[in-house]
């Protein structure tokens, strides 16, 4: 569709040129044309009293990190520890992502290596931490957080012995974005360059990282800490951040809520001071004081010492009055809805729903619910899959499958695998579930499918109902459970004399 052109008015000298030098007059009117067209332009580009405090840098993403990266992570960081608000969001982002483990299943064409691949990986995650605190779905989780509340996370391959006893002999040491020099700039002699602590070669690729091995913020002792970072290969480091613009660096997720959380939680501070004062005072006595009349006025306690603070019950007695007044609290309507709109716009800002922010459902209902989760869901998966799997779960793979290759564990290096995010709660299960069912029974999916999805390994699952079915024949246990006996609608299968297998129809 053409643009609609600018209504620009012919006026009367117009017309008078227009009918003594008509090519003038088509050169004269296309160029007021021009002129409403440059005028007309964006809005949001205009420049007056109304955009004056609005300022926009056209900087790099990274020079926007480098300048204000640290201040951002510190208030963060800062909001997280005393706003109860964002621990929370913090909290629900977490749990979504990671919940109780992001899971590998090892997906190569030959299932005898599968198998010999799942059984390394389980034996090697409970000790997967180089700090001993946790195992890898506690190292996914940390990181997630670290990425959420910091902007990044850097996660160290760290070698290991034979004589450490590990199914694979490396471990995985995660670093907050602190660890990172990001002071450090230098061009290199074969054409790469360091920037804010990353080095890259001459094509622009990450080949090192300068980092501190100390905590720069730690409050140990001076002496013994080392204050010069080192170099450490690309290739033994996985950073974790969100890139939403072309950048190299990460910020805070929270960071467009931060003056709205922060201004709130002020607010509130001061709201509650008010109403303690207003609380304290019961209010005023105004007696007669002839003998000192031509004193200036003073507020006292019942005692008659002079009142300095406030406190619960205060009954002021002030000289020169003639009259007692009760104080009167000033009315807090509509203070209710105003916070519930400012937790909307922080809980946008977390990119959380409202209601798990705060735990309020008093304004949904199980439509809108279902929609709101729904959405929230769409984006958790797309964090999932676009970042934290890529960036971090499949490099930790990669690094523990080298590990065993080398360490003679494994017949080969690298080895396909698929991965299975922690499933979501259904709202409504009975519904949810005969809606996958249909899904397998159409031929949209996989039984296989529909198991990964909920967290499980497709493998295990079916290898246990192989081993309890076998148990079941030979008890002679029948269940609803077992599809080979009973059919969906309760009743017993039929069973013809060549075997077990009901026929097609009652299946």
């Amino acid at each position: 569709m053409k643009p609609t052109p600018p209504d620009v008015p012919w006026g009367v000298i117009d017309r008078i040129v227009a009918t003594v030098a008509p090519r003038t007059a088509a050169r004269r009117y296309a160029a007021r044309v021009a002129i409403a067209n440059l005028r007309r332009g964006h809005d949001a580009a205009a420049r007056g009293r109304g955009t004056d405090g609005w300022r926009a840098g056209s900087t790099a993403a990274d020079a926007e990190i480098a300048v204000a990266g640290g201040a951002l992570r510190d208030r963060m960081r800062d909001l997280v520890r005393n706003d109860p608000l964002a621990a929370k969001a913090v909290q629900v982002l977490v749990s979504n992502i990671v919940g109780t483990g992001i899971r590998p299943r090892a997906a190569a064409a030959d299932p005898a290596l599968n198998k010999l691949a799942d059984d390394l990986w389980k034996r090697w995650a409970p000790r997967a931490d180089a700090d001993g605190h946790t195992d890898f779905h506690g190292l996914t989780a940390l990181a997630v957080r670290e990425m959420i509340e910091g902007g990044e996370v850097f996660a160290l391959r760290r070698r290991r012995r034979a004589s450490d006893r590990l199914a694979s002999p490396v471990q995985i040491q995660l670093n907050e974005a602190d660890h990172l020099d990001g002071a450090k700039f230098d061009n290199r002699p074969d054409g790469g360059r360091i920037v804010q602590g990353i080095e890259y070669d001459a094509l622009g690729r990450r080949r090192g990282y300068w980092v501190f091995p100390d905590h720069p913020g730690d409050a140990m002792p001076v002496f013994g800490r080392r204050f010069e970072s080192l170099r450490v290969g690309a290739e033994g480091v996985a950073h974790l951040f969100e890139r939403q613009r072309v950048q190299n660096r990460g910020v805070p997720w929270g960071v467009p809520a931060m003056r709205a959380l922060r201004e709130l939680g002020d607010w509130q501070t001061a709201e509650l001071v008010r109403k303690k004062i207003e609380a304290s005072m019961v209010g005023f006595v105004f007696g007669a004081d002839e003998d000192q009349q031509s004193m200036a006025p003073v507020v006292q306690d019942a005692d008659g010492n002079r009142i300095e603070q406030f406190e619960p019950g205060l009954i002021g007695y002030v000289r020169n009055g003639k009259d007692i007044k009760f104080n009167t609290p000033a009315s807090t309507s509509g203070i209710y809805e105003w916070n519930r709109v400012q937790q909307h716009i922080i809980s946008a800002g977390f990119r959380v729903p409202y209601e798990l922010m705060t735990g309020d459902l008093s304004q949904v209902n199980f439509a809108s619910s279902r929609v709101g989760l729904h959405e929230f869901r769409r984006m958790v998966e797309a964090v999932q899959w676009q970042v934290v799997i890529p960036m971090f779960c499949q490099r930790i793979w990669d690094w523990v499958m080298e590990a065993a290759w080398t360490a003679g564990s494994l017949p080969q290096p690298e080895i396909a695998v698929e991965w299975a995010p922690p499933r979501f709660e259904s709202v409504n299960p009975l519904q949810d579930v005969t809606a996958d069912l249909l899904e397998v029974r159409a031929g949209f999916s996989t039984p296989a499918q529909q198991i990964a999805r909920r967290g499980y390994d497709p493998r295990e699952v079916v290898e246990e109902w192989q081993k309890y079915a076998a148990l079941f024949d030979q008890l002679g246990l029948i269940f609803d459970a077992d599809p080979r006996r009973v059919s969906r609608a309760g009743l017993a299968q039929a069973v013809d004399a060549g075997g077990s297998s009901p026929p097609p129809g009652e299946r």
